[in-house]
């Protein structure tokens, strides 16, 4: 459910100062683009869906993702629900880590259901191989490298449809168990805790489809800043948690228009894509 939208607005420090930056990978002189990749202090953390929307949707954690970004000075403030993006200043809180340009806010209530690749409910061995097929050299689906959150999805429109993802800067196994139990008892009388991420928009379909299923991903993945523990918890309990979003505009495959429509979309009811079959 979406709860609020702000308008666009600039956020950020210069990309020299911030803990989190969209980066391109240096190639050699003469060789193509490089992966896009989302850098947390100063190390890869994930590469990122390819430049040409043809490739599968992608966010897949290197080996140097090791930090989370939590902020102690509104840990308190996000323990209860948020009722409007502005609200505390955690915005520009959490602004203050990103690299400089335009954003989105978004006040989100999700109810995130954990997901393990190749387990049921895996997007990247379900709908994505029925749209790409498996990876023509591995023969093998599209492998994130860690367990994420399924919160979201509905039609576009009929040749193009929406999901929703959450995506822990690390994996639950490093969560505090203490402090899980925590919000889930929190949960558990009614509490509805906070979390916050900054966040892409892909879209991305096949030139040539091996699949049976041809269609348009769109694919809104929400990388946590804040809120590991209280996304564990909630996906265990069954219970729902607010995000808050900042979806950053220039760095998705995604026009203007496309993120434009995201209010809409979101306020939408959640429906499964109809299956096509060959």
């Amino acid at each position: 459910m979406a709860i609020e939208f702000g308008e666009p607005r600039r956020l950020g420090v210069p990309s020299s100062d911030a803990r989190l930056r969209f980066e391109v990978e240096t190639q050699e002189i003469g060789g193509g683009p490089g992966r896009r990749l989302l850098v947390v202090d100063g190390d890869p953390a994930f590469e990122l869906s390819f430049w040409c929307g043809t490739c599968p949707l992608l966010f897949r954690r290197l080996v140097t993702a090791q930090e989370k970004l939590s902020l102690e000075s509104v840990r308190e403030l996000l323990t209860g629900a948020l009722t409007d993006p502005d609200e505390g200043g955690a915005l520009e809180t959490f602004g203050a880590l990103l690299p400089e340009g335009e954003y989105l806010p978004m006040l989100l209530c999700v109810e995130p259901r954990f997901v393990v690749p190749g387990k049921d409910g895996d997007y990247f061995s379900g709908e994505q191989v029925d749209t790409w097929g498996v990876d023509q050299f591995w023969g093998l689906p599209e492998y994130p490298h860690t367990p994420y959150y399924r919160t979201f999805e509905t039609e576009v429109d009929a040749s193009a449809h929406l999901y929703e993802f959450v995506v822990p800067m690390v994996p639950p196994t490093w969560n505090e168990r203490e402090r899980v139990e925590e919000y889930a008892e929190l949960m558990g009388r009614g509490g509805v805790p906070t979390a916050v991420a900054v966040s892409t928009l892909d879209v991305c379909e096949p030139a040539v489809g091996f699949g049976h299923d041809h269609y348009r991903h769109w694919g809104l993945t929400h990388f946590l800043l804040d809120g590991h523990h209280k996304l564990e918890a909630a996906a265990a309990a069954g219970r729902p948690v607010r995000l808050l979003s900042l979806l950053a505009l220039g760095e998705g495959l995604a026009l203007p228009e496309d993120c434009a429509r995201l209010p809409t979309l979101r306020a939408r009811a959640r429906s499964a894509r109809a299956t096509m079959t060959a």
